[in-house]
């Protein structure tokens, strides 16, 4: 059999712009999500959008649409260029979307941020034991704002 025959995701062409997938399906495929049933649970609990409206998991997918997904404390603004409802390697799912360059430079400061409060600061003091009461309140604090 040869490599291409397989039926991965390839770049949009014209027949399969017109193809839609399942939200859930698709999120699984690009690998957002290990599971299928996790995809759905964050669809549902509103950690999924598109095109700035929350989305069900049922709803379909297709070429161009604007995704915005968020896992933990790190969101993911893409662009979908390939629809597939079948998980495959990473390269394939790779080319399923398009991050947005906004996106990912706000990651990144995200992750700097993150690693800078981790070298100082009361984060950096979890290295020499246990966090006393007071540094735990903290770090709950810096974790989730409210």
């Amino acid at each position: 059999m040869e490599q291409g025959a397989q039926g991965g995701a390839e770049p949009a062409g014209p027949a399969q712009q017109a193809q839609k997938v399942r939200l859930d399906r698709w999120l699984c495929a690009a690998r957002f999500f290990k599971t299928r049933s996790l995809a759905t649970d964050a669809v549902g609990g509103g950690h999924v959008h598109i095109a700035d409206g929350r989305a069900k998991p049922s709803r379909p997918v297709s070429v161009g649409d604007r995704l915005t997904i968020t896992r933990g404390s790190v969101e993911w603004t893409v662009i979908v260029r390939g629809v597939s409802d079948r998980r495959g390697p990473a390269g394939e799912a790779a080319l399923l979307y398009e991050e947005t360059d906004e996106s990912r430079a706000a990651r990144e400061r995200a992750a700097e941020h993150r690693r800078a409060e981790r070298a100082g600061g009361v984060a950096g003091a979890l290295g020499h034991g246990r966090p006393t009461k007071r540094d735990r309140r903290r770090l709950d604090r810096r974790r989730r704002p409210r």
